[in-house]
């Protein structure tokens, strides 16, 4: 009987010492699913940041997302990692699309891609957080109910970097769902111009 109990334990040891050591030298364990792009593609999708970056912004500041990036035949949906390490407010995904052999489809949304190469003012990028707050401030934005929601994000109509800040006056919340209203501003991150105020609610 205490030759079975050893061999027991015996047994559920080498089980466990197997498993632990399956788990800590799997390849996979801990890691996203990361999408597969061909070289070719990869290298034109390059190309077409750095035609509106220049080469060396995109080397110092610039990496391919291969988690966020997706494979929706005939399409790549491409992403991008923009960060700046002296300005870690400078933290941002670019997006866009291509075809199967590379070729930007211009018709869908190109999110992120700064015009450092043409306007290379347009990347000095700065006033930082702390610095927009203080600018919505003097402005006069109202403080609201909750604290401000801050971000450095992309502009779509203005095709810029902004920060944008966004004041909660009123809100509520029941069976209806959430209802709520109040203030954004939209600040130049370059030289720290207001560059509109807009009401906006949800009903």
């Amino acid at each position: 009987m205490k030759l079975f109990l050893k061999f027991v334990m015996f047994t559920i040891m080498v089980l466990v010492i197997s498993w632990t050591l399956y788990s800590c030298s799997c390849s996979t364990c801990g890691k996203k699913d990361e999408a597969v792009v061909p070289i070719d593609v990869l290298n034109n999708a390059n190309k077409f940041i750095i035609s509106k970056t220049g080469e060396e912004f995109f080397k110092s500041y610039i990496t391919p997302d291969f988690v966020r990036t997706k494979r929706t035949p005939p399409y790549y949906q491409m992403a991008y990692h923009l960060y700046l390490p002296e300005k870690p407010y400078v933290n941002t995904i670019i997006s866009f699309t291509v075809d199967s052999i590379g070729n930007v489809v211009k018709k869908r949304d190109i999110i992120g891609i700064p015009n450092c190469k043409d306007r290379p003012t347009d990347c000095n990028w700065q006033i930082d957080r702390d610095g927009a707050v203080s600018i919505a401030e003097r402005y006069g934005l109202e403080k609201g109910v909750k604290d401000w929601q801050v971000g450095f994000i992309w502009n779509p109509e203005r095709q810029i970097y902004v920060w944008h800040i966004l004041s909660t006056i009123r809100e509520f919340t029941g069976d209806f769902g959430y209802r709520g209203s109040g203030k954004e501003v939209l600040i130049d991150p370059v030289h720290g111009d207001i560059l509109a105020l807009n009401d906006w609610s949800i009903k």
